[in-house]
């Protein structure tokens, strides 16, 4: 914290906002999410109504959204500084033909997280529509496009491809609070 964040946040006043522009690169969830990452950090709250979609663009190249970034988040979380034993998920089914998609892609992320001693809890909501993201260490962070807000790649050996900085992004704001100073509904 910067001396004047400092005294925001002992006053109850803190809220920082990120403004990522269209086409912004250097957005990857390490460094958009670092900052509020330590090793108090055990249990991480995702609320994403839209953690569901895997489109298949053609026979060869896939847009890889929704399920995808959230396993991608997830991997960010394994790897540290923070020791998450417990991520919750609330989202909303796929409609039509995905939900088997949806529920088997959600179930392969939530074994593969409990191999490496991560307990996946997922909830269904058919009346989500906030994306939030909640960490025990009482950061919240709001992000209008939630998980979703990488463009897809130009190409499948492009830069940006596999190195999320290197992605340009949708435009979105990303707010940061915590919850010891917001006001409980």
């Amino acid at each position: 914290f910067t001396e004047k964040e400092t005294s925001l946040f002992l006053d109850g006043k803190y809220h920082k906002q990120i403004k990522i522009d269209e086409n912004a690169t250097g957005f990857s969830y390490e460094n958009l999410f670092r900052e509020y990452l330590n090793e108090i950090v055990t249990e991480v709250w995702v609320e994403d109504p839209y953690i569901r979609h895997i489109h298949q663009a053609s026979r060869y190249k896939m847009q890889l959204t929704g399920l995808y970034n959230f396993l991608r988040f997830c991997e960010m979380l394994v790897k540290g500084p923070c020791k998450v034993k417990t991520i919750h998920l609330l989202t909303s089914y796929d409609e039509g033909s995905g939900k088997n998609q949806q529920i088997s892609g959600l179930e392969e992320i939530k074994q593969s997280l409990r191999n490496r001693g991560v307990t996946l809890n997922i909830s269904f909501s058919s009346s989500i529509h906030d994306r939030e993201i909640r960490f025990n260490s009482g950061w919240m962070i709001k992000i209008g496009r939630g998980l979703d807000y990488f463009k897809k790649p130009e190409g499948r050996f492009s830069i940006g491809y596999c190195d999320f900085d290197l992605r340009p992004c949708h435009e979105t704001t990303v707010d940061v609070f915590h919850t010891k100073h917001t006001k409980k509904a």
